[in-house]
């Protein structure tokens, strides 16, 4: 939680228009009252707070009675048209029993079982803090619209570094020796802001909106860091040296392109993640790069998109 003036939102302040259209209110996901407050009067909400830790007491139940207020809250002040809500993949994806045929889309829930098996709190927070509403706004009549992003890549907004760029951080810096045997989906921030506000706008957005741009093995991640950035440090030798590479799987974001929302391709937004890293001080600017070079770094092994399915190539 964060105050108004607290020198941690200064980049917020520094935006274009921000002195004349933001406004700062101190919240908090279980002060049902500051929540009501911050409401009050709004057209829209976005509710986009989510605490990231994989402890259970810390993560499920800020994520269920926050987004239960944030509904709550909205149902009352009487002038809100529309909740979007920022969930995740991993309230999608971690389902051991899906085929590797089966495509990812919004009909898709990940397993609280075996969530819960596993100690992903993480994932089983964001999965039944969704669930939470969907109930609650069935309940209080509140028009609600999700959005399911992957792992979020991009140029950084903070000054900090958060959890999702550490994980690109790690390959540049030379803390990261291996890349592990896993794959994972990535999209642009800027997309993900741009689906935000599509799924607000569009009175044809419903339910849920997976936003994903593709699905790399790790491999590929450094490959294209690699090219981009030779003078960092990139490892090239994978920690599981046994074992079957890891598949992508397949995916849909069907929903959002038929939104109009164009994502951007996953080697320029690298690239645009390591400029921001050098930007901002957290990685030392070795030698000059060039935009075009974003381009040709996709590798020909990558996924590739075919109309809203993500398959291999």
């Amino acid at each position: 939680m964060a105050t108004a003036d607290d020198p941690k939102n200064a980049h917020l302040k520094a935006m274009d228009g921000a002195a004349e259209r933001l406004i700062l209110c101190k919240a908090d996901l279980l002060d049902y009252d500051a929540i009501c407050r911050a409401v009050e009067g709004c057209q829209g909400v976005f509710h986009t707070a989510s605490p990231v830790t994989d402890d259970p007491e810390q993560m499920v139940e800020p994520a269920v009675r926050g987004t239960e207020y944030v509904i709550s809250a909205a149902a009352e002040a009487g002038t809100v048209r529309r909740v979007v809500f920022t969930s995740s993949i991993g309230a999608v994806t971690m389902d051991p029993s899906r085929g590797p045929d089966v495509v990812v889309d919004e009909f898709c829930w990940s397993d609280l079982d075996f969530c819960k098996k596993t100690r992903n709190w993480y994932c089983y927070g964001k999965a039944v803090a969704e669930q939470a509403a969907w109930e609650a706004a069935r309940q209080r009549g509140v028009d609600l619209v999700v959005v399911n992003p992957v792992l979020v890549v991009g140029p950084l907004l903070q000054p900090t570094v958060n959890a999702s760029i550490a994980h690109i951080l790690k390959y540049l810096d030379g803390s990261a020796r291996t890349f592990a045997n896993a794959v994972q989906a990535y999209v642009d921030v800027r997309d993900v802001a741009a689906a935000h506000l599509r799924v607000f706008e569009s009175p044809a957005a419903s339910g849920r909106h997976l936003c994903a741009e593709r699905v790399l093995h790790r491999e590929d991640v450094v490959r294209i860091l690699a090219k981009l950035f030779p003078e960092y440090p990139v490892p090239t030798r994978c920690s599981d040296e046994v074992n079957p590479r890891k598949q992508p799987y397949k995916f849909s974001n069907q929903k959002l392109r038929d939104l109009g929302l164009e994502f951007r391709p996953v080697s320029q937004s690298l690239y645009d993640t390591v400029k921001s890293l050098q930007e901002k001080g957290h990685l030392p600017v070795l030698a000059e790069q060039t935009p075009e070079a974003a381009e040709e770094a996709a590798p020909a092994s990558a996924e590739v998109q075919q109309g809203g399915i993500a398959i291999r190539a």
